[in-house]
């Protein structure tokens, strides 16, 4: 049987039993042949409707099954069906006052296991006795879990929430094009590596996923997780598969710097953060980690020191020969195909020639005989004070504009353009991209 069968068991019973008696009711018996036909019917093996097993069903119960699909010619497959319970869904054993009990609880601690539900409900039937008689573990469990009433998973944290979010239902999404939204997240991996000084390091996996597609647009490992890694990793996965529409990434410091949040605003990309202490909402990208954990880190089990360079090595052969190869089981293809055969809506790489990966930051002007390189050293250095050049000195306000990054401190950006309202001229400066 299919795990994704979505057909009740007492649909599929009937369809079995329909199937064995539908030649007895397609071509019926002459008389005195209909004991022989049953007879052969009930040597023969049939694959049970719920475990696939092969099983074997007596003369008498074919016999009854063939005369109650004939007695009813409107609907013989109803009638073959398996008959509903009278109290099926009623759960009989769970009184009004036992059910508000129930809900009470478990709204006050729905972490409880349903043993532990049990007892408390059990020692509150000694006290209060208009709580009837507590119905064993699996009668509780069943009328619980038809009720919604499941047990959560505890978050970190828990605390730092406080009432902030409530209860809301969880539902997949999927974008409808290549491109629309990709997925961005770091992974801290099991395994150390050997750096050049002999000891042994954490390594931080990059990776980005294409929402529609599954493809995995890149992989690489880096010693820290920061912005300076994440943009790296970025300009990479851009270069190859183009510049998204989209992009989804959870609330870390890297995700959050001004480089990464300006730069793609500079391109045009739309930044979603997941909700925070909720990392459900990338569950695509957490999923991915199971595989690299499962199967890429195991292949490496006979590399007893296993360097950096050789596990990006081997990380980019299992993308690009393995999963982007590999039928995915959600959507039935592999993601490499299904990623180019897509309406994509993303810009293509070869029209993206850098990632602006720089923020602009306000610095106070003074006039003076500098050159531009002083400039750009004073940028360079966070100095809260930077002189303009000579060609720059008529820019008639206190202030520029600097663009640059926190860990490139070589050659910045210079100051933007600004309008001399005295001269009613324009300064032409040297800005960075």
């Amino acid at each position: 049987m299919s795990k994704n069968e979505s057909t009740s068991a007492r649909v599929r019973w009937g369809r079995l039993r329909f199937s064995i008696i539908g030649p007895l009711l397609a071509s019926p018996a002459e008389p005195g042949e209909l004991a022989a036909r049953l007879d052969e019917l009930a040597m023969k093996t049939y694959a049970h409707p719920s475990t696939g097993g092969r099983v074997r069903f007596a003369r008498s119960t074919i016999e009854r099954w063939y005369y109650a699909a004939k007695n009813e010619p409107r609907d013989p497959l109803r009638a073959l069906e398996r008959k509903v319970h009278g109290r099926a869904g009623s759960h009989p054993s769970i009184g009004p006052t036992l059910a508000l009990a129930i809900r009470a609880q478990h709204r006050a601690h729905p972490r409880w296991s349903y043993q532990l539900h049990v007892d408390n409900l059990r020692a509150l039937a000694r006290i209060d006795v208009s709580v009837g008689l507590v119905p064993s573990r699996m009668t509780l469990s069943r009328y619980m879990r038809s009720q919604g009433l499941v047990r959560s998973k505890a978050k970190r944290n828990a605390e730092v929430l406080g009432e902030a979010f409530v209860a809301r239902e969880v539902r997949s999404f999927e974008v409808s094009h290549v491109g629309g939204l990709w997925h961005l997240d770091f992974h801290v991996g099991s395994r150390r590596v050997v750096g050049a000084d002999g000891t042994y390091s954490q390594v931080h996996l990059f990776g980005m996923l294409d929402d529609r597609s599954r493809l995995g647009c890149h992989l690489q490992w880096y010693p820290s997780e920061s912005a300076e890694t994440l943009v790296h990793g970025l300009c990479q996965g851009i270069q190859k598969r183009g510049l998204p529409r989209a992009l989804l990434t959870d609330n870390g410091k890297a995700m959050l710097a001004a480089e990464t949040t300006e730069g793609l605003a500079r391109h045009s990309v739309v930044h979603h953060t997941t909700l925070p202490y909720t990392p459900e909402q990338n569950a695509k990208q957490e999923s991915f980690w199971g595989q690299i954990e499962g199967r890429l880190l195991p292949m490496l089990e006979g590399e007893k020191e296993l360097i950096l360079e050789l596990l990006n090595r081997a990380t980019l052969a299992w993308l690009e020969l393995e999963y982007n190869r590999k039928l995915h089981s959600e959507i039935g293809v592999s993601p490499t195909p299904a990623f180019w055969r897509g309406r994509a809506c993303s810009v293509q790489a070869h029209r993206v020639r850098s990632f602006a990966a720089r923020f602009d930051e306000r610095r106070r002007v003074r006039s003076g005989g500098a050159t531009a390189p002083s400039l750009w050293r004073a940028c360079a250095s966070r100095s809260p004070r930077a002189t303009a050049p000579s060609q720059g000195r008529r820019c008639g306000g206190p202030a520029g504009t600097c663009r640059r990054r926190t860990w490139s401190m070589g050659a910045p950006g210079c100051f933007s353009r600004r309008f001399n309202r005295s001269t009613r001229n324009e300064t032409p400066t040297r800005c960075g991209a």
